[in-house]
């Protein structure tokens, strides 16, 4: 089975007739979306909203297509020169459309009635929440000329930063010495052997990783300095109170949303210090967990774990995802069967695991770097998660599918439940055992540490708008951080204070704080799983119709399709007591 994907459904090459064409064409959509909104935004009219609503979702039907095949060629090989170009190139075009995009959507708000416009009228009706959230949107808005200065210096500042801190830690190989033999290993490679096994192994990678840092971190808080730099410059002239008030705004989710969750994972912190003391102990640490063994495995017995081909993987994960729906099965099966995922790990390929919907096919493409450990197959089950949700947008319009970050990771986590739960019942009790720390393990890195992220990007941004951090900074504010939300369960002498340049997500020029709606996916799909115990398949389809309308509701509307209040604590308690009582078991055993 080949575990490298293929691009052809977008294009067969940056020089094929196709690519050529739609590329050629782009320009010419640039210019008939800018006379539209030159020409029509004059007066009151339906015909005139959807008109550019029309033209809009074309254009971006064609860029997300072009702008993908060069992203996707760009993350399997980032020296891949053709598509370092093209990708600069394209993202050099949206700066185009801004002016058309701010007329729109000021043309919006000084309509008097739009609640009377779009109830006369069918079109608007399917698209009133993008409408509205362009309303909204247009408060933060500047000046047409404005806006297109901040779009084109955008290409050569954030996106910039953003690009050159990619291919420093995609072309960064770790020097190592490994069963006596000194080697240059790509990081991606080098994180991983955190799961090693072997403890020799773990505290090598740790240290090693740590000391290949110095070569790239001045380049590295550059890029970091630069990116939230701009972030605080633009969000004081739009209005903003805070960049995370521009963060929640754009995830349709209400600050008392944040604030419940955090209090609820705050109150759960003693639990995640509980295990990781347990796990400390049973490993022989005194002093506290160190780094370097946060993910070490841990076993009741010698036995060696269980390890996956790439075709037991699949086989595995459609078995399991045929449990929930025969829809699910046969999506994850159609994603191995036409190639749409790339597993294999080599140089020049980015590190972790994502996945990209490819709206315009109506396909997605997963990239994931795998070993054949059961984490990986569940990292493929998580990653086919979010192929899964895009597989129920499909039908929708482009903008009608733009779903916020806290959703995100809704279906990505409840895949991935799925097949977790599923080893930990089919397992041996020495499997069981082992799958069930894992399952702390991915749940202690979704709250704790996502919390310290939570708290250092905070911190980051008050530092920031004062002076740009120096390396030392940005790694003294990392581990205060760490220590605030791990607390005693770590070994303070073995922290990670390099953890702002392995962590890509910081450099997101579009998406801050993307940490706490991980949290926020972590503990609503455990919700959602939990209702799904109790219903059984009634739950089934109402899942799909809450994945299939993430892109037009609010996140508090999406939750209140399964009648879920995620302003109440309660509810966000209920999720984290099922992880608590996983410790506890953790514990037991």
């Amino acid at each position: 089975m080949s575990f490298r994907w293929d691009l052809s459904n977008l294009y067969t090459s940056f020089e094929s007739e196709e690519f050529t064409k739609d590329y050629s064409s782009l320009d010419k959509d640039i210019e008939t979306l800018n006379n539209f909104a030159q020409n029509n935004f004059r007066e009151e009219s339906a015909v005139n909203i959807l008109g550019f609503i029309k033209l809009l979702n074309s254009f971006y039907s064609k860029f997300t297509r072009l702008y993908n095949y060069a992203e996707l060629t760009l993350s399997v090989d980032v020296n891949d020169k053709t598509a370092q170009r093209y990708d600069e190139l394209l993202f050099k075009k949206l700066p185009k459309i801004k002016k058309a995009e701010v007329m729109f959507k000021k043309y919006l708000g000084l309509i008097d009635d739009i609640d009377a416009l779009i109830e006369n009228n069918e079109g608007l009706k399917e698209f009133e929440f993008f409408i509205k959230d362009c309303i909204k949107e247009s408060r933060h808005i500047l000046s047409d000329d404005e806006e297109v200065i901040i779009a084109k210096l955008q290409t050569t500042g954030s996106n910039a930063f953003s690009t050159l801190h990619n291919q420093a830690t995609s072309n960064h190989l770790v020097d190592i010495n490994l069963e006596g033999e000194d080697k240059k290993l790509p990081l991606p490679y080098v994180r991983n052997l955190a799961y090693s096994d072997k403890a020799e192994v773990r505290k090598k990678a740790y240290e090693a990783e740590l000391k290949s840092y110095k070569n790239i971190d001045l380049a590295s808080a550059a890029c970091l300095n630069g990116i939230k730099g701009e972030v605080i410059t633009l969000c004081r002239e739009r209005g903003y109170e805070s960049p995370l008030h521009m963060t929640l705004e754009r995830s349709r989710m209400e600050k008392e949303t944040l604030d419940v969750m955090l209090q609820a994972m705050t109150e759960s912190l003693p639990y995640f210090r509980k295990y990781l003391s347990k796990k400390a102990e049973l490993l022989g640490h005194k002093e506290g967990l160190p780094f370097y063994d946060l993910f070490a495995p841990v076993k009741l017995s010698d036995k060696e774990e269980r390890t996956f081909t790439r075709e037991e993987a699949r086989a595995y994960i459609i078995k399991n995802f045929g449990t929930f729906s025969p829809k699910l099965a046969a999506f994850a099966d159609k994603a191995f069967e036409n190639k749409w995922i790339d597993g294999e790990i080599r140089e020049g390929k980015q590190g972790g695991a994502f996945c990209a919907g490819i709206h315009a096919l109506g396909e997605s493409r997963i990239m994931a770097n795998f070993n054949g450990t059961l984490n990986d197959v569940l990292t493929l089950s998580h990653e086919l998660g979010h192929g899964y949700h895009g597989e129920c947008l499909k039908n929708e319009s482009y903008l009608n599918s733009d779903y916020p970050m806290p959703i995100a990771e809704t279906a990505s986590i409840f895949c991935e439940t799925i097949v977790k739960n599923a080893a930990i019942k089919e397992g041996s009790r020495e499997e069981a055992f082992s799958i069930l720390e894992g399952s702390i393990s991915d749940a202690c890195q979704v709250i704790a540490d996502i919390m310290s992220r939570y708290y250092f990007e905070t911190a980051l941004f008050k530092i920031r708008d004062d002076h740009a951090l120096s390396v030392d900074e940005l790694k003294d504010e990392m581990i205060k951080a760490q220590l605030a939300t791990y607390g005693d369960g770590l070994d303070k002498n073995f922290l990670h204070p390099y953890m702002w340049i392995c962590k890509p997500h910081y450099y997101y020029v579009d998406s801050n704080f993307y940490n706490f709606p991980y949290a926020f996916g972590q503990l609503f799909a455990k919700g959602l799983y939990a209702i799904y115990l109790e219903k059984g398949q009634e739950f089934v389809e109402e899942y799909d119709k809450l994945l299939a309308i993430t892109g037009k509701k609010s996140v508090a509307d999406v939750a209140k399709i399964m009648n879920v209040d995620v302003n109440s604590i309660e509810f966000w308690r209920g999720s984290l007591k099922l992880i608590e009582n996983e410790i506890d078991e953790f514990v037991n055993m």
